[in-house]
């Protein structure tokens, strides 16, 4: 009976460990959001990215915007000229939908330059799900009563 029931256990587990592995959502700057004076280095360091995560960029619109930018362009500071590239709501998601590096800036005169940029590598797959919990002592145990019954 004990064997029987760590199994149905590990199998509804087992089940419902692939909906545990939904995106997640960034608020890039946490609480500061998107602006001027955060370090944003040190807010993308420890975190994983996955395909299928969120970033979620809060700023007050006409202050700042969000471009999505190459490598040289974050470099340089570069905005595109193209505005299809940019995000000005002020509370703007963008997907991530590709694995690899991405670079955003701020495309407001100066900001960039003033540190208002952020770059992070987008891992594939989803977010490792949770280990199975091990049952416990009395569900993996089994007494000689069990066993007969079960032959």
């Amino acid at each position: 009976m004990g064997i029987h029931r760590s199994l149905v256990v590990f199998v509804i587990v087992a089940l419902m460990a692939p909906l545990s592995s939904t995106a997640t959502d960034f608020t890039v700057g946490d609480d500061e959001g998107w602006g001027l004076g955060v370090d944003y280095d040190a807010w993308a360091q420890g975190k994983q990215f996955f395909v299928g995560d969120n970033l979620v960029f809060k700023y007050m619109a006409g202050a700042h915007n969000v471009y999505k930018v190459t490598g040289d362009e974050f470099q340089n500071c570069t905005v595109p000229s193209n505005n299809s590239n940019g995000s000005f709501s002020g509370d703007d998601t963008i997907r991530l939908a590709t694995a690899g590096k991405k670079w955003y800036i701020c495309g407001v005169s100066g900001h960039c330059q003033a540190g208002q940029k952020l770059k992070i590598t987008v891992l594939d797959g989803g977010a490792p799900a949770p280990a199975p919990v091990a049952p416990g002592p009395s569900s993996s145990t089994f007494q000689a009563a069990d066993f007969k019954i079960l032959l």
